[in-house]
């Protein structure tokens, strides 16, 4: 019984499900998107407690190495009734603290424990204004058993039992967003991109020092990735400058949450808004763009931005589908010497006749440099395709990471991953699947070495996965960038020996034949034994 309990409460599906399942119960817990912030709070609220106690015992730990005593009231007094941290550890004041402040406080008492602890969170940082809506749990008042039972659950959800999830937050953020909303759609900016395809696109730019942006971040996942890439290849995340923006205020407050929570620098503005009718990066150039915009997004267009400046030296982008305003928003943000962008966008992208023209230029301007088709199962909330686009300033060559990159001018790279299906996901219920670590090194692989200096751009293909193409090529095939358009694929039938294949199913055949003829044979004597006979 006590190996079931632990395994039940090392599952962070079932911890999260219990939580669901208690707020769809409970009385006054409120719209979806008023029980999703008050989960994602409550995860916050046990996140950075966590961190705190974390940094408590690492003083503790560097003070017993000095030969001090944690323990003496001195010290105490000292070193933990007002911490410092040397990491950047958040310092909570005692009524905002998971332990030993809101996990111990009675159930009648926690709504308004929590909201104390918020408002003395909110009031003594300016790192955390706006991450929260004042006044969460007061005002939906949840019933002194119900808002227990979950803080109860929430207990359980750490980073030492959940380690592998390298942005637990925005997992949780997804659990919700799963199981909440059945009308909480990509289209409707309510999505969550998985953690493989954002280590991809980052593998491909390799965003490690200088300014990174996002123009719609969501949870700040891409931020929280970029900065695990930045960790593992040059160790000081203080070598990039975050900047975003998000529409979806309880995303804005959840992307601030998230990164608090991993202390990564940020300017994600003073409010959520749209990024096209209130860019607040206006005028600012990014040395990286990430973005998975929403897709095919409806209703961004308004009057005002007929004469934008953004797609000035294109064509104002089709009211109906936002798909090219964000490819030319994010080109509006890349500095225009070596700026590097990778972002989703729906498969339609690659060829919408009304966006022909557009597509014409930006191929003609030398700015795309990569299309690269994903998996269609990589997505657990929309069945859409997806491709992924690298758009790129600097295509004439020269240092860059390392590398020595050759001149791609007027070469553009085509990639099919489809085929990329082999590692399911366990526990889903619809198809699923990922991307490995070893599949997004080799995607990164054939670009950086087609990028790179003693390449032929002109001979470099693998059929069925790869190649690369000149603009007069993409000129005949009328501007598209569909990739089976130019990557050669193989039709497999074509190498089957037909004549040697249908004297195999022969054989085959007449083996089938003389067995069902062998066992008719011992049917009939089987009744032949017992008097009777087979007509």
């Amino acid at each position: 019984m006590a190996k079931k309990k632990a395994e039940e409460k090392m599952n962070l599906d079932a911890i999260l499900f219990k939580c669901r399942d208690i707020l769809r119960q409970a009385r006054n817990s409120g719209s979806f998107f008023e029980k999703r912030d008050m989960m994602l709070t409550l995860v916050f609220l046990r996140f950075i407690g966590e961190k705190f106690e974390d940094g408590i015992e690492r003083l503790k730990q560097d003070l017993i190495a000095q030969g001090l005593d944690p323990e003496d009231e001195e010290i105490k007094a000292a070193f933990f009734d007002d911490p410092t941290f040397p990491d950047g550890t958040y310092n909570l004041p005692i009524e905002a603290r998971w332990s030993p402040t809101i996990i111990n406080t009675p159930a009648p008492e926690l709504n308004v424990a929590l909201d104390t602890a918020l408002h003395s969170m909110a009031s003594s940082d300016d790192k955390l204004k706006g991450c929260f809506v004042e006044g969460t749990f007061t005002t939906r008042n949840l019933a002194p058993n119900d808002i227990k039972k979950i803080v109860d659950e929430v207990n359980k959800i750490s980073h030492k039992a959940f380690g592998e999830e390298k942005d637990l937050i925005g997992r949780v953020y997804e659990y919700f967003l799963k199981e909440f909303a059945v009308n909480a759609t990509k289209e409707e900016g309510e999505y969550y991109t998985p953690h493989d395809v954002v280590q991809l696109i980052a593998a491909m730019i390799e965003p490690y020092d200088g300014t990174l942006y996002d123009p719609c971040c969501g949870s700040g996942g891409m931020f929280i990735q970029s900065a695990e890439l930045v960790r593992e290849k040059r160790g000081d995340i203080s070598r990039i400058n975050v900047y975003g923006q998000e529409k979806e205020p309880a995303t804005y407050r959840l992307a601030k949450m998230n990164l608090v929570l991993r202390n990564i620098s940020h300017n994600l503005g003073e409010m959520s808004d749209s990024s096209f009718t209130h860019d607040l990066h206006r005028g600012l150039y990014f040395n990286y763009i990430m973005a998975n915009p929403p897709f095919n997004l409806k209703g961004w267009y308004d009057a005002n931005l007929e004469h934008d400046p953004r797609w000035a030296d294109y064509k104002t982008p089709p009211e109906s589908n936002a798909n090219y305003a964000w490819i030319l928003h994010i080109l509006s943000h890349m500095k225009p010497l070596d700026g590097v962008a990778g972002f989703l966008l729906a498969n339609g992208a690659l060829g919408d006749s009304d966006t022909l023209e557009i597509r014409k230029k930006l191929i003609q301007n030398d700015k795309l440099e990569a299309i690269m088709i994903l998996p269609r199962e990589l997505f657990i909330t929309t069945d859409i395709s997806v491709t992924l686009w690298i758009l790129n300033q600097n295509k004439k060559g020269g240092p860059y990471h390392g590398r020595n990159l050759r001149s791609r001018e007027h070469e553009f790279l085509f990639m099919d991953l489809r085929t990329w299906t082999e590692n399911p996901v366990k526990g889903e219920n619809k198809k699923k699947v990922r991307l490995v670590t070893e599949q997004i090194q080799r995607a990164a692989e054939i670009y950086h070495t087609w990028q790179s200096e003693g390449t032929d751009g002109m001979k470099y293909e693998v059929p069925e996965l790869y190649r690369s193409v000149g603009i007069a090529e993409i000129k005949k095939q009328g501007w598209t960038l569909v990739p089976s358009k130019y990557i050669e694929f193989i039709d497999h039938d074509l190498e089957i020996d037909f004549p040697k294949e249908m004297a195999r199913i022969r054989e085959e055949m007449k083996a089938l034949m003389a067995a069902e003829k062998q066992s008719q044979k011992m049917l009939e004597e089987a009744f032949k034994g017992i008097g009777y006979g087979i007509d």
